[in-house]
């Protein structure tokens, strides 16, 4: 299928129907056989993976079956005789078997060793031993055959299945299986979920405005070509990107006075995705897309969007699926009115009194990504600019009263926390989540008396551009250009995007990338991988200092996320390291701030427990009969925030509602916490107090890790 590819040869990778390999089963010197293997469909459990064929009776029986999340292994050296033929995988029990757990198995590389030596038959999965069968237990039974004889290893796995093999190969048994397992790994396409932006997400599903051209929003996202172990591969493929429909993954049709039902924009100019295949650069592609479909027009169907390598097809590793999309036009929201959780700057009074209140801010920013899925359907940032009667002025009053009242004020900023309801109708009429261009935040209103030397078009690049643009831009100005520079850089951000969020994350630029390279020239040692192990102790030390934290070092569990966010797995590479140090580093940096870093520290009660995943924060909330009582919350760092990301290093609270049900909502510290506060010498309440005395959290709630 790939011949004249450049990076994928014949042979390189087969289809499991045509994998065939031959070997002698030697007693006395033992072989090893090691492949990949990548299943992408299956009908039925168990299904035959790979079956063994003898030459000297021309019998076959299962060698390699797949039940559901179980790996079965069929020694070679088990009597033909006994062993089940290939239609049958039912397994007696007095057959010998090895046998491993696997998750998931499906769509994902799996590296498999078998050994085969005079005393025992080990399986061995990615690299690790799963499993072993001692020879010398059956030595009274008949399962042994009486010298060596010549197998075929013959595969034509059963019609239950279908999927590739990579890298077959027949070794002496004095070789190490963990050497073949990191040699070559095969390659695969995936969606990088942290570079999404611009799409809700809602119990697994995404909700994206699309329709006629004067309603429908880009969003944007990156694909990356990837080895098995997540480490970019860097080859100038090209990836296109097609609207299939979610049910039969057949393609959403056009006709011929209809625009194409996927859009590529480039440079404001539309084009048909099919026409517009983005080029891999150092093992990512980057895409901006419209919908100009709506689910209501195509008999309320749902679309995903597949992402493949141009003049690839058939090769499904180098393909990767979307979630199921519902597009929707800009007026019909699956959104309700809610309470949503905002920053309030100002002195309102209520009944008669003065009361100042830090709220929330909805965890669903802009830049909402696939990791910290199921958010609420109705969590939305507040727009800038959007209300007939303009925010930004009354932002700009209550900023100034601050200055003028907070002398009178008696219990001080941040009194207590205030919930409002939001008018929706007026957040689906701008740009972006949280972002409006053109509004100026009237703390900002010094800037355009500040000169800087980056011009006004780096500016409205960083603004328009999505993650990974910020991200590449951001480490091309960062390191040639002054601190006072990169300063009046993100305030001029934050005023042409009207989203004062940026801020934080661009005047961190320099130290971060500064800090990062330092750190991962300490760790490398000018090796292309380091091993995992020998490197947390380094990203703990550098942890602990940028958090300013002398007290609390980091657990096993929160090394395991941490590994989970690099990508890797018992080796590191530099992009791996970038990944993980782009999410720590703006977290440190918020924990080193007093007001977090003396929750962190808490040991009784422990406010924040560790580095954990949305998942675990639900999971730790479930009580044996089901939710726990309402108010009890718990606090976490979101995994899907990295830097550049607006929200990277900010805090989330999980809770369950009064409606018995789970909430995430983001917290915003920016206006009580800011230096212009402090400056004014207003007292601020601690975080713990102002979360106590919001009616929807009562008690802390405490972390169930999994094992």
């Amino acid at each position: 299928m790939a011949e004249n590819n450049p990076i994928m040869g014949e042979k390189d990778y087969i289809l499991l129907k045509d994998f065939k390999v031959e070997t002698e089963v030697d007693e006395e010197n033992g072989f090893i056989l090691c492949f990949w293997v990548y299943i992408f469909d299956y009908k039925a459990f168990p299904s035959t993976i790979i079956k063994q064929v003898f030459a000297e009776t021309n019998s076959s029986s299962p060698l390699l079956v797949l039940n559901e999340k179980t790996l079965m292994l069929l020694p070679l050296t088990c009597l033909h005789n006994d062993a089940p033929g290939p239609g049958n995988t039912d397994l007696p029990s007095e057959v010998p078997k090895v046998t491993a757990e696997i998750q998931h198995p499906q769509h994902k590389w799996i590296h498999v060793g078998y050994e085969v030596t005079s005393d025992f038959v080990r399986l061995y999965v990615n690299g690790e031993l799963a499993g072993e069968l001692l020879l010398s237990s059956l030595l009274n039974q008949d399962f042994i055959p009486n010298g060596s004889r010549r197998t075929l290893i013959g595969v034509s796995g059963d019609s239950n299945l279908r999927g590739f093999i990579h890298d077959a190969n027949v070794f002496p048994s004095t070789l190490a299986i963990k050497d073949q397992y990191v040699k070559d790994p095969p390659l695969r396409l995936s969606i990088d979920e942290s570079s999404i932006s611009d799409i809700e997400e809602d119990n697994g599903f995404w909700n994206i405005v699309g329709g006629k051209a004067s309603c429908r929003r880009i969003f944007s996202l990156d694909v990356a070509l990837l080895n098995a172990f997540g480490q970019p591969v860097n080859n100038e493929l090209e990836v296109v990107a097609s609207l299939l429909y979610a049910h039969n993954r057949l393609p959403v049709e056009k006709t011929n006075d209809e625009e194409p039902p996927l859009l590529v924009s480039c440079d404001g100019i539309e084009f048909a995705s099919s026409d517009r295949p983005s080029k891999l650069s150092k093992g990512r592609a980057s895409f901006k897309l419209k919908i100009s479909k709506l689910s209501s027009k195509c008999d309320n169907r749902q679309f995903c969007i597949k992402f493949g390598i141009s003049k690839l097809e058939g090769y499904r590793f180098l393909e990767d699926f979307s979630p199921s999309i519902r597009c929707i036009s800009r007026n019909r929201t699956p959104r309700t009115s809610t309470i949503i959780w905002k920053k309030i700057s100002a002195v309102h009074p209520v009944n008669g009194s003065q009361t100042v209140g830090l709220d929330y801010i909805s965890c669903e920013p802009k830049h909402n990504t696939v990791h910290e899925a199921k958010l609420s359907p109705t969590s939305k940032r507040v727009r800038l600019g959007e209300a007939k009667i303009s925010k930004i002025d009354q932002h700009r009053e209550e900023y100034n009263s601050i200055a003028s009242k907070h002398n009178r004020v008696e219990n001080g900023f941040g009194s207590r926390l205030e919930a409002r309801p939001e008018n929706f109708e007026e957040v689906n009429t701008s740009q972006s989540d949280s972002e409006s261009t053109g509004v100026q935040d009237p703390a900002l209103n010094s800037v355009s008396s500040r000169g800087h030397s980056i011009s006004d078009v780096t500016t409205f690049r960083y603004c328009l551009g999505g993650l990974t643009d910020r991200s590449i831009l951001l480490k091309e100005i960062a390191t040639t250009i002054s601190d006072d520079e990169i300063s009046g850089f993100a305030d001029q951000v934050s005023v042409y995007s009207g989203c004062s969020h940026h801020r934080h994350q661009i005047k961190m630029a320099k130290r971060l990338i500064d800090e990062g390279t330092i750190a991962w020239n300490s760790i490398s040692q000018s090796n292309l991988q380091v091993q995992w192990e020998s490197a947390v102790f380094e990203i703990e030390e550098q942890f602990m200092k940028i958090a300013c934290c002398t007290t609390r070092s980091l657990s096993q569990q929160d090394f395991e996320l941490l590994r989970k966010i690099a990508g890797c797995q018992d080796y590191m590479a530099q992009e791996n390291f970038e990944k993980m140090w782009c999410w720590l580093y703006p977290v440190a940096l918020t924990l080193s701030s007093d007001w977090i870093k003396a929750m962190w520290n808490s040991t009784s009660p422990k406010w924040i427990e560790g580095f954990i995943t949305k998942e675990e924060a639900e999971l730790s909330l479930q009580g044996p009969r089901g939710l726990q009582e309402p108010g009890t919350f718990i606090l976490r760092f979101p995994t899907s925030r990295s830097w550049p990301h607006p929200d990277a290093g900010s805090l989330v609270v999980t809770y369950v509602g009064s409606d018995y049900a789970l909430h995430h909502r983001l917290l915003s510290l920016d206006n009580v916490y800011s230096s212009g506060i402090r400056e004014m010498n207003v007292k601020v309440k601690p975080l713990q107090d102002m979360l106590f005395e919001e009616p929807e959290l009562t008690r802390l709630g405490s972390i169930m890790r999994r094992h």
